[in-house]
């Protein structure tokens, strides 16, 4: 059987073992605020989008008046006489252009659009 002295030294080695391979796994140096930094910059990123999608919001309503528009958290419904016309959303990180989401055409933005772009993308997905 094993003494209490042993028990001791298995206990603390476990114990420092633990701490050595959580201390190797963690953060190196300097890395700490790198993270925040990029946390911080994902929230900015977010705001800009929204920031973004309610300066188009704020241009189809004063230039189409027609069309109904509902805000939802990463996109803009675009709809006429309860019918839905376009999706639009705004993603750097997905390629600028239209794709389809079964009938609706779903219409992506890097910034938002101008008048003209609107207007284009509009007729095209009537």
């Amino acid at each position: 059987m094993i003494d209490g002295m042993w028990w001791l030294v298995i206990l603390l080695s476990v114990g420092v073992g633990l701490w050595l391979l959580a201390k190797s796994r963690g953060a190196k140096k300097g890395e700490g605020l790198s993270q925040k930094s990029a946390r911080g910059q994902a929230k900015n990123q977010k705001t800009a989008v929204n920031d973004n999608l309610q300066k188009t919001t704020l241009l189809l309503k004063q230039y189409f008046p027609d069309y109904a528009v509902k805000r939802k958290a990463n996109h803009l419904l675009v709809s006429k006489q309860d019918k839905k016309i376009a999706m639009i959303t705004i993603d750097k990180k997905i390629v600028a252009g239209q794709r389809r989401l079964g009938e609706v055409p779903v219409i992506n933005y890097h910034r938002p659009p101008s008048r003209d772009q609107l207007t284009a993308n509009l007729q095209d997905a009537e």
